[in-house]
């Protein structure tokens, strides 16, 4: 594992905050090394005899899978050498191409370290799935129902890792109605690649119970919804022909530029290559 400290925002540190989540400190699970996740390192530090200087390298790293336990180097669920280049060969995609996505787009991993699939929560697509049941959600707008359910997109209710399945669960038992249940699922994106729910019949599958299913069985599965997804919107020959930026723009939005993801896209895809 690569050498932590405040202020780093990668895939490693959202699997340091999972683990110090899983210990019981109160930390964002995200990608992003702030305070919170500086000041649980110190103090995690300090009560295992640690030199205590908020830096996570071996013998941080070591002490904290040793005590949260975490499997995640021998997780059979992980992604494979041989699906990507499964993937390659089915869709006529350099293998250098895939690699390339698969290391900027997928964020790290597609599971949890309780083994369920990496979730993030959309109230504001909970709201829209809903009212195309026939739901009307101001009847369920309420103070215990502020993290779940809003009309307008917003950040402020993300909690990440596990804690991310309390909110859809709270979604999903706001009523016993199936069409919650559906219209949760929907409202999430799940896996190694954050598909969102409400893709999964279009993009191939029977209903969002099916994508369900399949998002909890492994990344190769995650793998083959992202194929799905890439043919439905159409980006298979954006990739084929190194098009990054139009690639990044369809894929991620404007907000591209800022991130460089054509960027790390182009690099990666040289380093692979060559």
């Amino acid at each position: 594992m690569k050498t932590l400290k405040s202020g780093v925002k990668s895939s490693e540190v959202y699997y340091l905050n999972e683990l110090l989540a899983k210990l019981n400190y109160s930390v964002v699970v995200s990608d992003y090394f702030g305070v919170a996740t500086d000041k649980a390192v110190q103090d995690f530090q300090l009560k295992n005899n640690l030199v205590v200087d908020g830096i996570v390298g071996l013998k941080t790293w070591s002490a904290l899978m040793e005590k949260s336990a975490a499997g995640f180097l021998s997780n059979p669920k992980l992604l494979s050498e041989q699906n990507l280049i499964d993937f390659s060969n089915h869709h006529t995609i350099e293998l250098a191409i895939v690699k390339a996505v698969n290391l900027v787009e997928s964020n790290g991993k597609g599971f949890l370290l309780d083994g369920r699939p990496k979730i993030l929560f959309e109230g504001h697509v909970f709201w829209r799935e809903l009212e195309q049941r026939g739901i009307h959600c101001e009847n369920y707008v309420n103070a215990n129902t502020e993290n779940i359910l809003f009309r307008k997109f917003t950040r402020k209710y993300y909690v990440g890792g596990a804690a991310e399945y309390v909110r859809l669960e709270k979604s999903i038992h706001l009523n016993p109605d199936k069409s919650f249940t559906d219209a949760a699922n929907c409202a999430a994106s799940w896996g190694l690649f954050q598909i969102m729910g409400f893709n999964a019949v279009s993009i191939g599958y029977q209903n969002i119970d099916e994508f369900v299913q399949k998002m909890d069985l492994n990344e190769g599965e995650h793998l083959k919804a992202f194929g799905l997804f890439l043919e439905k919107k159409k980006l298979i020959t954006v990739l084929r022909n190194k098009n990054w930026a139009e690639f990044a723009l369809k894929y991620n939005g404007e907000g591209y530029k800022t991130n460089r993801y054509d960027e790390k896209l182009k690099n990666a895809y040289l380093k692979f290559s060559s």
